[in-house]
């Protein structure tokens, strides 16, 4: 049957012999639930096939292709397992589609229908993977030779927001004990939240007070490595012979979750508000700027792409660059300078 439904799917499904050049019929959603439009879609596809197979045109791709060779080829990304949560997400919109019928106005709408339930940022990270999915599809596969152009939403500057080093001690103290041995080893570390929870052993090297991420773990794709000053030393130590592979547990077995309500009650019965775990890294950064540790040193413990992501932490240690501007002090005479004006 060439046309039919499928268990595990509301959607009308298409299946066609196999053609010059193919081992396998093509089996694919019509992205529809009613009968008559995915007869209409079955209709397309088995022209353009004969098309392709007598006339030797082009053969056109489905989005679930590009989806599938996408994953394949970039399964070794860390955010692969996000982009499988939104390409799931995606699916009504795009599924049955072929890649040269998704446009603009079906991006839009995905936009804006998006923006609805999520923030511009989020929307933003949607949207970008479809872009590359296309960009790809047409630049590297010649699958379709066009992308449609799209903007994304104008962002607000990244959220800063740091613990006081009172307000930090407050939290430690209300959080269970190994949610607490995470966040100081976090803020000793600036590591991530996932990188703290799946670290490992194998990765540290207490001798040498020496830790690393691989690449394949590590947000920018590169290996991370991370020097354990005695604030983090002296929670690893801690941890010894609770688990053969993994650092941090809880009961004998590796963390999975560390936003949980155990956090928020830690946070109520401190006092904090508006904080949310991933700002322990904002802390880890804002506390070395207020340290004086230079811009280049903090991209490098903190793993940072770019030093622009770093200046971000610079207005809270203004007086870092007093030195600086009083160089023009001496220069133009005002070595003594008074309110009153400059001194003789």
């Amino acid at each position: 049957m060439s046309l039919y439904r499928r268990k595990d799917s509301p959607f009308w499904w298409v299946k066609l012999p196999p053609i010059r050049g193919e081992s396998r019929p093509l089996q694919q959603s019509t992205g529809t639930t009613d009968k008559r439009q995915a007869q209409q879609v079955h209709d397309r596809l088995a022209a353009a096939r004969w098309e392709q197979d007598r006339l030797g045109v082009k053969p056109r791709h489905t989005w679930e292709e590009a989806v599938v060779r996408w994953l394949l080829e970039t399964k070794h990304k860390a955010t692969h397992e996000g982009d499988k949560r939104m390409l799931r997400w995606l699916d009504p919109y795009l599924g049955g589609k072929q890649l040269d019928e998704i446009d603009r106005t079906l991006v839009d709408r995905i936009k804006f229908d998006r923006e609805k339930i999520a923030t511009a940022g989020t929307t933003n990270r949607y949207l970008a993977l479809i872009r590359a999915i296309l960009r790809r599809a047409c630049h590297e596969w010649e699958w379709t030779d066009r992308v449609p152009k799209f903007k994304l939403f104008k962002e607000a500057e990244g959220r800063v927001r740091s613990l006081t080093l009172a307000e930090f001690d407050r939290l430690r103290r209300e959080l269970p004990e190994h949610l607490a041995d995470m966040a100081v080893f976090s803020v000793a570390t600036g590591l991530r939240q996932g990188n703290v929870k799946g670290l490992e052993w194998q990765y540290v090297d207490l001798a040498r007070k020496h830790a690393w991420i691989p690449g394949s773990r590590h947000k920018n794709g590169k290996p991370h490595s991370v020097p354990l000053n005695e604030m983090a030393l002296s929670v690893l130590h801690k941890q010894i012979g609770k688990h053969p592979t993994r650092v941090f547990t809880f009961r004998g077995e590796p963390i999975q979750q560390v936003g949980t309500k155990a956090w928020t009650a830690a946070l109520g019965r401190a006092g904090i508000e508006d904080f949310r775990w991933h700002d322990l890294r904002h802390t880890f950064a804002t506390w070395h700027r207020q340290a004086g540790t230079p811009t280049h040193e903090l991209q490098r413990l903190g793993g940072w792409k770019t030093g622009a992501m770093v200046e971000r932490y610079a207005h809270v240690a203004p007086e870092a660059l007093q030195g600086a501007a009083a160089r023009l002090d001496a220069m133009a005479g005002y070595a003594g300078a008074t309110p009153e004006g400059p001194t003789a």
